[in-house]
């Protein structure tokens, strides 16, 4: 008991969070029956020496119900007086069932929430937390339960997987959906360290996805099928309807109070801050918090926890409203935080970069601007470094690796003659004409220091295909319009804003074939000629939003 009390010492002083702390106790391996018969287990925190009904923190996850996930997401709740009910999703940890991801979280959170009500112990009020994973689980459960949930808290993750997370704007993300195939194929086998990260992790997946075809190649990384990369590739088809099941952003106007953390260099937050704009807007109490962070990072997981804190303890235990306005984001470079009553953010300035004559950023189109062009091969595909990844390294990063390529075009515009900040969505529309019918589109917006060093700010993809794309023109041209990743961000004076337009961005997208094939079974590829329009008649340009 003593090294369990220490252990929660040093924990709450790691999250920021009150170290004086209520006894509690632990039920393990609580059944809870699905309705197909299927048995899922939890553990069950109590505060001591309570024996009166009390809400329920209910949290669902595949990570597992104890060790650093229990210690991390539902003891430190426990130890503020909050009674917590931790369970394993199906097929994971001791629950019945095959974990396949996605596709069985709406009745099992369902079920539980029912069976959670019945018992003696609960006052029938729910709430549920966690973040990424364990946040779909929230968006499976909230739009349907009867009677609604109390409040939820689905951090760093999104009401939408299919077109925000799996296949973004029709493109594959590879690199996300192999690397948590690799973890959760592995996370139970036996060893100590079976469930900690490994730094060979990475190399692996990068080696792997190198391979074509990649239908196969959950085994080169985990050793053995896993069923969610196998649904990830057998599923990407314009159509299908499998992930469907996976999508819970139509039912924004019966969600119960949220509260959300994401950070900008977090591979959900486009998606989150979608969430937070469409649930204001169906008249949803929402708070939004979005950090200098990537994926999972420790300054988010401290935020994670501060915030639901103050959260439960308003809307379970009559406490205080959280203070201060309901958006509060962290502009980068700047070293500050920001807040606003909405986002995105009012009374901002739309700004265009147009793509101009000898590679520059220029404010306005120019007449008779020639053609820029470059040719993408599926072969030798154009690589990316930075971004919003699943884990590190991701951020920012020095991009001259890429912008050295033939196959990148590059525009850069003046020093700035004094600090440019932004907020908000950013976007492209690009006019291009292409050799084939099958091709992506990727932009991206950097940051040139004084030295020449150019890092990634945000950036967006836009698959071509004709099975969902609109005909070009008679002229072959399409318009083409490109969600970047939002922000907030501080250009300083001195450096310069500099747009990247390539047909790729490998390994984190799935390199674009050039043909309809199924990108799990492809193995030949078409080169694909590009011919990028930015006249005053083509004004391809990069839209961002001023302070």
């Amino acid at each position: 008991m003593v090294l369990t009390r220490l252990a929660g010492l040093i924990a709450d002083k790691a999250l920021g969070l009150p170290t004086k702390a209520v006894p509690y106790e632990v039920r393990k391996d609580v059944a809870v029956p699905m309705p197909d018969g299927v048995t899922l287990l939890a553990n069950h925190y109590r505060p001591s020496g309570h024996d009166e009904p009390l809400p329920v923190v209910l949290i669902r996850v595949p990570y597992g119900r104890a060790g650093a996930f229990g210690q991390l997401f539902a003891a430190p709740l426990a130890r503020r007086g909050f009674q917590v009910f931790m369970q394993a999703t199906r097929g994971t940890f001791g629950s019945g069932g095959q974990f396949r991801p996605f596709t069985s979280e709406r009745d099992d959170g369902l079920a539980t929430v029912e069976w959670l009500r019945k018992q003696s112990w609960c006052d029938g009020r729910i709430a549920m937390a966690g973040g990424s994973y364990f946040g779909h689980t929230q968006w499976a459960v909230a739009p349907y339960a009867e009677p609604p949930l109390t409040c939820v808290m689905p951090h760093i993750t999104s009401a939408n997987m299919t077109d925000r997370l799996f296949y973004e704007h029709g493109v594959p993300q590879i690199h996300t959906a192999l690397s948590w195939s690799a973890t959760i194929g592995r996370q139970e086998r036996p060893g100590l360290l079976s469930s900690l990260p490994d730094p060979r992790d990475r190399a692996r997946v990068n080696r792997a996805l190198e391979r074509l075809p990649l239908q196969a190649v959950d085994v080169q990384v985990a050793g053995a099928p896993v069923p969610f990369w196998r649904d990830f590739v057998a599923h990407a088809e314009p159509g299908d309807t499998f992930w469907s099941q996976a999508d819970h952003d139509a039912g924004y106007d019966r969600m119960p109070p949220v509260s959300t953390v994401t950070g900008w260099w977090d591979l959900f937050v486009a998606g989150n801050l979608a969430d937070y704009t469409a649930l204001r807007a169906a008249g949803v109490e929402a708070r939004l918090v979005v950090g200098p962070w990537i994926h999972g990072e420790p300054g988010e997981l401290r935020m994670v926890a501060q915030t639901d804190a103050v959260w439960l303890e308003h809307h379970l235990n009559g406490g205080p409203a959280p203070s201060g306005k309901p958006v509060r984001v962290y502009l980068q470079q700047a070293n500050r935080w920001l807040e606003f009553d909405n986002w995105p953010p009012p009374d901002v300035r739309e700004t265009l970069l147009h793509l101009g004559r000898g590679s520059r950023l220029v404010t306005r189109p120019e007449v008779d601007a020639e053609p820029s062009r470059f040719t993408y091969d599926p072969a030798d595909p154009t690589p990316t470094v930075g971004g919003p990844l699943l884990s590190p390294p991701g951020k920012q990063a020095d991009n001259a690796i890429v912008e050295q390529r033939d196959d990148v075009l590059v525009f850069t515009g003046p020093a700035l003659t004094g600090d440019l900040d932004i907020a908000g969505p950013v976007s492209a529309t690009i006019h291009v004409r292409t050799s084939i019918p099958y091709a992506d589109v990727f932009v991206r917006l950097c940051d040139v220091d004084r030295n020449g060093v150019s890092r990634n700010v945000v950036d967006g993809i836009q698959r071509l295909d004709p099975r969902t794309s609109a005909e070009p023109g008679p002229d072959g041209i399409r318009t083409v319009h490109v969600e970047l990743f939002p922000t907030a961000y501080r250009f300083r004076t001195g450096h310069r804003l500099r747009v990247q337009v390539s047909g790729g961005a490998f390994p984190r997208y799935a390199r674009n074939m050039g043909t309809p094939e199924p990108f799990g079974t492809a193995v030949e590829g078409v080169s694909c000629d590009f011919e990028v329009l930015h006249d005053s008649d083509h004004p391809s340009h990069v839209a961002v939003h001023a302070l």
